[in-house]
């Protein structure tokens, strides 16, 4: 009976879960989820807002309104720094980096953060909207989905874009201008996406909203106003609008900029104090405008009813302009557009005041009408979604023209003075630069920073005195030298600055910090070269730093751009595309950069993830570094990365337990899933991409592949890895008490015993053991080697550290013997250049100690030169 069943279950499955019904199945239940969170949180807001008012009657409007706005807006700011710190802000930014391939965290549990605190700041009476929330909601529940659902990462897009469309058609009951936003902004670029689960969940989650919801937005409910008509004679009035409105547009979105900046240059304060500070400002300005303003919806309808005059609309316009930028760039997780709505409606309502004066045309409430798309248009630069989104709340086609006129000319007008979306700009302040399409421009767009840098860059500290300085000036040909506080950029020193000081007579007794040139231009290692070379010719560069957040990972200088041109033009094959599909980050949670350096720990067996966490913590701890989690799920190679079916549930639990033991630790823990063809193409990549400066892997101590020494994997780490790399070989029953450490010379020796302190941090009462193998006709052997690790070892360790030479005609067999012996737990083998990385390959030395040893053993090697 059971296999029955699982029969019939697996026929009903393969029916039901075929590609194109899986897909409808999907579509429909993420526009279900979606509006249903959307009128969860427009109910939310409504009832929390309406119990503000109603608080605000019975008592003193002055302590209750900024009381409401404080406790609302630090609450809703601890929720998202202590539990989804990716929920802060609008989140359609975030979507559309997502939505063009960038890693970033787009999961459940932002969804529900993101509800929670989108309720409270906006039921305190902070003037933003409810649709960048919604539109990440959405994404995130289809992210989420596709991950409970194996699929591939073209699918797991298309759903994303789904669930994003979904979002905003139920925040502003329009399913056509969802899936349009989603087309012209979010997506820009519609190769490769199915729009029918976008069209599908856009529609249901609407039509959920629609019946379930408040209809807050519906203007065709709650107004009842005259026929709107179009006259010729209005289309000078329209364009004016329109160019008012892109003036505002570049206004609001530099506005917006400069509040993130501000609010950035108060970093100490922590984001729920931020927050709660900025419904603390609301709710003053609230007591001390006039009580329509205590109602955003409300304040809407009476810019659209026409019951105001222009003293009163120009109030409006600038207070709520205002009000927007300084509680936006606090981080708050509202959205923007929908307070573009009444901007524009202000804007459009004093515009069609002055026409009624001069020729009694048209109401002013139709321009307001209009002018909610022209702003729209000119902040988001959507003219199509803003046309479209207007008729859908208005449902009157009289004003299908104007809003063309003026959300067209809005459009050309903010283009040609400031171009790039709002959400563009926003990424671009957080450091996400994303590529534009366009035709093949050579090695300019498809190389990026990190594919040209200098990777080992000359730097001052900013401690240095300014005569060292001076030395490494005459010791070296560059032109400036990168400076550093802690392992981070402060500044850059450089030949004119050393100039000046000769000028103004200044001594070498000074610090390099008081002289340098702070804050220097950098740019990222994912920037193309196209941009570096802006950079190189607008500021008159030399050279330029390249960055990831504050930390230094390379310099370009104008020599690397014309020796990757010359290359490119002579068609050699480093610039030539690999026939190999790069692997795909299809999982990605990253934590805030506090480490001077980051440690990669490959994890795919649950039965040793745990030991290897713990020495990468030790590790981690020991060196200030942050620890990098990766898990590569492996496909054929015959089969595309973007059309795999894959599974993250396995990769998920394994790095879950690795931020868990990070927190435990106070370690930063970054984690990424890839999908590839090659495992070992797939680490090398993610060293390059994050900067990694060690490789903590396991191994399994041997193979029985002809033309392998370790395996296929470990072999390519050893030769290419442009990093440290620690291979480790972890027996049943691994014990951290006794470690041997056998000397060979060499800085992967060296580099081995550098780590000994970290690692031996895992025992409670360790114990040491150098022990270096010497040829028997040695009569008097040279023993330095073992005595300056020893006085290394016995200044770093809390524990005993023994030194002893031992005279053998086989290095295996005599390292083996006094493992044995000494009943160690741990053979710690440093694979020297000299000594025992030749006989890795000729002799088989560490491939021969960790086959036959019943020990763990730590295999290192140093950084490649």
């Amino acid at each position: 009976m059971v296999s029955l069943g699982k029969s019939l279950w697996n026929r009903l499955s393969h029916k039901l879960f075929r590609p194109k019904r899986l897909a409808i199945f999907e579509a429909c239940l993420i526009g279900l989820v979606s509006g249903l969170a959307a009128v969860l949180l427009g109910q939310g807001v409504g009832w929390l807002g309406g119990w503000r008012q109603h608080i605000s009657n019975l008592f003193p409007a002055f302590y209750v309104l900024p009381i409401i706005g404080l406790v609302g807006g630090f609450t809703a700011g601890w929720l998202v720094e202590h539990i989804a710190p990716a929920a802060a802000g609008s989140g359609m930014s975030e979507v559309k980096a997502v939505l063009a391939r960038v890693p970033m965290p787009l999961n459940l549990r932002i969804a529900v953060v993101k509800l929670l605190g989108a309720t409270l700041v906006l039921a305190t009476g902070i003037p933003l909207g409810r649709e960048g929330p919604t539109v990440q909601i959405g994404a995130a529940i289809a992210n989420q989905f596709s991950r409970w659902f194996p699929t591939s990462p073209d699918h797991r897009r298309q759903l994303i874009a789904a669930g994003a469309g979904a979002g905003l058609a139920a925040a502003f009951d329009a399913p056509i201008a969802g899936v349009l936003f989603v087309v012209e902004e979010l997506l820009q670029d519609v190769s490769g996406i199915t729009l029918g689960t976008a069209i599908l969940a856009s529609f249901i989650a609407a039509v959920v909203s629609r019946i379930l919801g408040t209809h807050s937005l519906d203007l065709d409910l709650h107004l009842i106003t005259p026929n709107t008509s179009f006259f010729a004679p209005e289309i000078p009035f329209y364009l004016l609008l329109g160019i008012l409105a892109g003036l505002g547009g570049i206004l609001f979105n530099r506005g917006v900029l400069a509040s993130l900046g501000f609010y950035s240059r108060f970093g100490q304060i922590s984001l729920s104090w931020r927050i709660g500070l900025a419904g603390l400002v609301t709710g003053f300005a609230l007591v001390a405008l006039p009580p329509v303003f205590r109602d955003n919806a409300g304040l809407r309808e009476l810019l659209l009813a026409g019951d105001a005059n222009w003293q009163m609309v120009a109030l409006v316009f600038c207070i709520q302009f205002l009000l927007i930028l300084f509680t936006y760039g606090s981080g708050a997780p509202a959205g923007l557009l929908v307070p573009t709505l009444a901007l524009g409606a202000a804007l459009g309502y004093l515009v069609g005041i002055w026409e009624h004066h001069w020729l009694g045309l048209s109401l002013a409430t139709t321009y307001a009408r209009v002018g909610m798309g022209a702003f729209f248009s000119g902040v988001a630069r959507v003219p199509i979604t803003a046309v479209i989104i207007v008729f859908e709340m208005t449902t009157d086609f009289n004003l299908v023209l104007p809003l063309m006129i003026v959300s067209v000319t809005a459009y050309l007008v903010a283009e040609l003075f400031d171009a790039g979306s709002l959400y563009d700009k926003l990424l671009e302040f957080k450091g996400i630069h994303l590529a534009k399409q366009g035709t093949n421009q050579g090695p300019w767009l498809e190389l990026k920073a990190a594919d040209v840098m200098q990777r080992h860059v000359e730097t001052l500290s900013s401690r240095m005195r300014l005569d060292e300085a001076l030395q490494a000036f005459s010791q070296s040909s560059h032109r400036g030298f990168p400076v550093l506080a802690d392992g981070k950029l402060v500044g850059i020193l450089t030949q004119k600055d050393v100039a000046n000081l000769s000028q103004r007579g200044l001594n070498g007794d000074r610090l390099v910090a008081e002289v340098m040139t702070p804050a220097p231009i950098t740019t990222y290692s994912k920037d193309t070269l196209a941009h570096v070379l802006h950079l190189l010719n607008h500021y008159n560069l030399s050279s330029l730093p390249v960055v990831e957040g504050r930390r230094l990972v390379g310099i370009i200088t104008r020599s690397d751009i014309i020796r990757t041109e010359a290359a490119y033009l002579n068609t050699q094959e480093d610039l030539a595309v690999p026939n190999a599909e790069p692997s795909q980050i299809i999982y990605c949670i990253r934590v805030p950069e506090t480490g001077q350096g980051r440690l990669l720990v490959p994890l795919c067996n649950p039965k040793t993830a745990d030991k290897l966490l713990q020495m990468a913590v030790a590790i981690a701890r020991d060196r200030h570094y942050e620890i990098e989690c990766l898990h590569v799920i492996v496909v054929p190679r015959h089969q595309p990365l973007a059309e795999a079916k894959v599974s993250m549930r396995v990769g998920q639990r394994l790095l879950r337990q690795a931020m868990r033991l990070g927190q435990a630790w106070d370690v930063p823990v970054h984690t990424q899933i890839r999908i590839a063809h090659n495992l070992s193409s797939a680490i090398l990549q993610t060293i390059q991409d994050r900067h990694i400066n060690m490789v903590l892997m396991g191994w399994k101590g041997g193979t029985t592949t002809p033309g392998r020494v370790f395996s296929r994997v470990v072999d390519t780490m050893i030769r290419q890895a442009a990093c440290e790399v620690v291979l480790v070989k972890l027996n049943d029953q691994s014990h951290f008490e006794r470690w041997l450490v056998p000397m060979a010379g060499g800085p992967n020796s060296q580099q081995a015993i550098a780590l000994i302190p970290a690692l031996t941090s895992l025992s409670k009462t360790p114990t040491v053991n150098l022990c270096q193998v010497f040829e028997l006709e040695a009569t008097k052997p040279d023993t330095t080697s073992l005595t300056k690790a020893a006085n290394f070892l016995q200044q770093h360790l809390h524990g005993a550290v023994i030194t002893t030479p031992v005279h053998a005609t086989s290095v295996p067999d005599a390292v083996l013997e006094y493992a044995k012996h000494n009943q160690s737990d741990v053979i710690v083998l440093g694979a020297s250049r000299e000594g025992l990385l030749q006989q890795v390959v000729h002799g088989n030395i560490p491939a021969t100690i960790s086959r036959h040893s019943q020990q763990t053993v730590i295999l290192v090697r140093a950084i490649s030169t």
